[in-house]
């Protein structure tokens, strides 16, 4: 589906869907609890539903009911006779792969999990070279990545400058293997908000872990995850960035409602950034302003917010000097080489864009000329392209921009709300 966005700042009221990376951690930690739950969670995208059908065919019966997911965990993980395989499509969901490598192991599940797009092509090497240590087997055939074997307490010891999806999804199956395991996450560590959110949902299930000294998990085994009924889905921030950046283009501005200002996603860090460049924002208690002001480049390490490099480069596209961003080499392995496109995307439309080994220099040329744009099936890179349209002079088309679908089904619908 291509896409058409007419130019023009944006104004009004928008509430963005549920958290993407919440959704996943609590879905997971249901289908591993002791009694039935009901998931609040509106807005439901590819990359959830690709989490939810891997949990039903690991035995978890769950019924999607407009906004809520039950999630009744009586049979997951039971119902496969030993030696049966069974085949888990992730589609193109990074976190449903390697969150559930490990609980598929915890489980003494054999299974083959079925890689879409790119995923196949992103690194899994951490888990595959450590967990056989601890009993399981893994053999990749293309798109598809096998996996076998009961995985074992110990000591495990994984590289923290990847993904911290490994760490994740480590720290779901450990507390439910019979004694104790240790985790050592070594190195840098990317994206930490992220394990603090994995960390936030394992405490509301009554897990228990100690982090001492930092960066080492310590981990009593033969635990139960509670189930307390209900949980609500707190919204994205990731979503939430696209208008954010918006609302720094537009004189009316943007009021983004319903979002958590205390949030642990590490996208909140928008509002500091959209600051660093000059716009105007004020906080309210459960909803967020965006205004336009003028707009000067900036330095930025992305680091730790990987997720929101293609849409504060729209924005340092409009903004007055040149803006560095480094520390974002971990782009070249998402749903396209987010460093290539991101440029490809910003340069197609008369901006200047340039890559560097680790990240990009962005000079500001005031404003975008419009055109026809690819989104190279990158769900970010195509509503990074949507923003362009509020600082361009003329239409923008999205080549394949159905691809939001991954993460925002409704975006475009709510973006021509504005």
């Amino acid at each position: 589906m291509d896409h058409t966005v007419e130019p023009g700042s944006r104004s009004g009221h928008i509430t963005v869907p549920a958290s993407k990376s919440y959704a996943h951690r609590l879905l997971i930690c249901a289908a591993l609890a002791d009694a039935p739950a009901v998931i609040e969670c509106d807005g439901i995208s590819k990359d959830i539903e690709a989490t939810i059908e891997c949990l039903k065919a690991l035995g978890a019966k769950i019924e999607v009911v407009h906004r809520e997911i039950n999630v009744d965990p009586k049979d997951f993980g039971k119902v496969l006779a030993d030696g049966d395989v069974t085949t888990l499509n992730c589609g193109e969901s990074g976190s449903t792969l390697r969150f559930l490598i490990p609980v598929v192991g915890a489980l003494g599940i054999n299974a083959v999990f079925n890689m879409e797009g790119r995923l196949k092509e992103r690194p899994n090497t951490i888990l595959t070279d450590e967990l056989p240590k601890h009993g399981m087997s893994f053999k990749q055939e293309d798109n598809l990545l096998y996996v076998s074997g009961r995985l074992e307490s110990g000591d495990f010891n994984i590289a923290g400058n990847i993904s911290s999806q490994y760490v994740s999804g480590l720290l779901f199956a450990l507390p439910i293997l019979s004694g104790k395991s240790t985790l050592t996450v070594t190195g840098e560590i990317e994206s930490k908000s992220y394990i603090d959110m994995t960390e936030d949902v394992l405490e509301s299930m009554d897990i228990e872990f100690d982090e001492y000294p930092e960066n080492c998990y310590r981990i009593p085994g033969d635990q139960v995850y509670s189930s307390h009924g209900r949980e609500v889905v707190e919204r994205d921030w990731s979503n939430a960035a696209f208008f954010v950046c918006m609302g720094a283009l537009s004189d009316k501005g943007i009021t983004l409602d319903k979002l958590s200002i205390s949030s642990k996603q590490g996208d909140r860090a928008i509002l500091d950034i959209v600051k660093r460049f000059g716009a105007y924002v004020y906080v309210g208690d459960d909803s967020v302003t965006v205004k336009k002001k003028e707009l000067k480049a900036i330095e930025l390490d992305a680091s730790n917010i990987p997720d929101l490099v293609p849409v504060v480069s729209v924005l340092a596209g409009l903004a007055e000097g040149t803006t560095k961003i480094y520390n974002a080499g971990r782009l070249r392995i998402k749903e396209s080489d987010r460093l290539a496109t991101t440029a490809k995307l910003i340069n197609s439309l008369g901006g200047r864009a340039t890559e560097t080994n680790d990240g990009l220099l962005i000079e500001g040329v005031g404003c975008y000329k419009g055109g026809t744009v690819d989104a190279f099936k990158d769900h970010r890179i195509a509503m990074s392209a949507a923003v362009c349209a509020c600082g361009a002079v003329s239409d923008i088309t999205i080549l394949g921009a159905e691809c939001v679908s991954k993460s925002y089904p409704a975006f475009f619908l709510d973006f021509n709300r504005l």
